[in-house]
Order: C-alpha cells, then sequence, then structure tokens
C-alpha cells in the first residue's frame, strides 16, 4: 500500500484509498477539468472537496502542496518511478494524466503540441478573461459604478469566443474528429460564462454558429456529466 504520509494535506484530508490518485478540488471550472478528465480516463481516484468558501486552500496543509493556494491539486501515489507525485495547475495535471494513460492527447507529436496550444490558450486568455466577466458582472465587481472594467473583459471574452468559433469551423472538436484535454479544458469555461456568470446575452453566445453545438456536444457527454458534479460541495 503506498504511504503518502510524506505529504501534510493527507492529515487534514485523510486518504481512505492511498492505492488511488488523491483528487483535491471543487467544481468550478478549473476543478471540473480534472474531475472530467479522470472520469473520462477511468483511472481510479479519491476526490476530496475542499471548501474555498471557508478559505481550506489557505490551510498549511493545503499550500504544502500547492503553495499557490487554488485548486485543483492531486497526489498520484504511482508517479513517475512508481514513486508518489504531488500536481497543481490543472493544465499541468491535464498533461500528465494524458500522458500517464495516453489517452486524450494525440500520440503524433505535431499533433500533440497543436492539442497542448490550445490548453495554454484557454490557461492563459480564457480563463482569465472569463474570469474577470463573471467577477465584474455577477460579484462584487458589479457594484463599481465606472462600467469600463466590465466592458474591457467582455469585449476580450466576444474577441476569445471568435477564436474558438473560427477554429471549429469544419472541426467537430478543437482538434478536429478527435475529443482531447483541449476540449476538456474549456468546456467548464465556456459553460460558467453563459451558464453561472449569466454573460450568455452580454457577449453575444447565441449569434455564433460552432461554439453552442461544441459546447452542447460536451456536455452531453457521460463523463463530462458526471466530472461536473465531483466533489460533492460541501
Amino acid at each position: 500500500m503506498p504511504d503518502l504520509s510524506a505529504f501534510p494535506i493527507t492529515k487534514l484530508w485523510p486518504a481512505r484509498h492511498p492505492d488511488r490518485l488523491q483528487l483535491y478540488s471543487l467544481p468550478t471550472p478549473n476543478g471540473v477539468k480534472v474531475s472530467i478528465m479522470l472520469e473520462e480516463i477511468g483511472l481510479p481516484y479519491e476526490p476530496h472537496a475542499i471548501d474555498i468558501g471557508k478559505d481550506e486552500t489557505w490551510t498549511p496543509e493545503f499550500l504544502s502542496l500547492n503553495p499557490n493556494g487554488k485548486i485543483p491539486a492531486i497526489i498520484d501515489p504511482d508517479g513517475p518511478g512508481g514513486r508518489p507525485i504531488g500536481l497543481f495547475e490543472s493544465g499541468a495535471i491535464l498533461l500528465y494524466l494524458a500522458e500517464k494513460t495516453g489517452k486524450l492527447l494525440p500520440a503524433d507529436a505535431a499533433l500533440r503540441y497543436e492539442a497542448i496550444q490550445w490548453v495554454f490558450f484557454q490557461m492563459a486568455a480564457v480563463g482569465p478573461m472569463f474570469g474577470q466577466v463573471g467577477y465584474f458582472h455577477k460579484f462584487a465587481g458589479r457594484e463599481i459604478a465606472d462600467k469600463r472594467p466590465l466592458e474591457r473583459y467582455v469585449s476580450e471574452s466576444k474577441r476569445l469566443l471568435g477564436v474558438l468559433e473560427t477554429r471549429l469551423d469544419g472541426r467537430r472538436w478543437i482538434m478536429g474528429d478527435d475529443y482531447t484535454i483541449a476540449d476538456i479544458s474549456l468546456l467548464g469555461w465556456v459553460r460558467n460564462l453563459v451558464g453561472f456568470y449569466g454573460a450568455r446575452d452580454l457577449v453575444g453566445f447565441d449569434a455564433l454558429a460552432r461554439v453552442p453545438d461544441w459546447l452542447d456536444r460536451g456536455l452531453s457527454r457521460p463523463a463530462v456529466q458526471r466530472g461536473l458534479e465531483i466533489p460533492k460541495r460541501p
């Protein structure tokens, strides 16, 4: 049985199944990337709900795994060389799981990097911009009288949706016929923008021809539906 005692986070969230991958997360747009991926690839795992509303990501135990204080994070008891490994940053975790299992990432080198670039696109652009729309449209930022920040982030989010719209011309998924980690990285964020953030009309989502269909296709996948609810919120 793997020994995870070297990871202080397991003292606050004990592993009942230390032989399984440990997921520390919450169903946010970044969190569901990893739970969806794990559901898609069928790798056994144990989810732990991290209550960000109670600042649990800022506990010493959580920070020992992710010093940036964000979900998701994982411990894989069967890491490289058979040794446990802890990882944070959802994009890095997607890449790790894809390479570990040989799933949802093209084997061809050129196509592999093409898929990775779209994961980076999500991490560097889509997540930060859509998140700012959420802040200024739905959360505390909506009380700010000066609407220029909201207008700036809405405009940029529309542009990014346009990038996806162009990419999906003639393609079923981001990489064509094959569903990959590029799609997984983006699905939760697009869903959140038009759903939880309530920005569907604000960004002109229904004027797009391809992105809504892509989103519907992604959300219809059973593994995606399961992953969107894992871990159960506290």
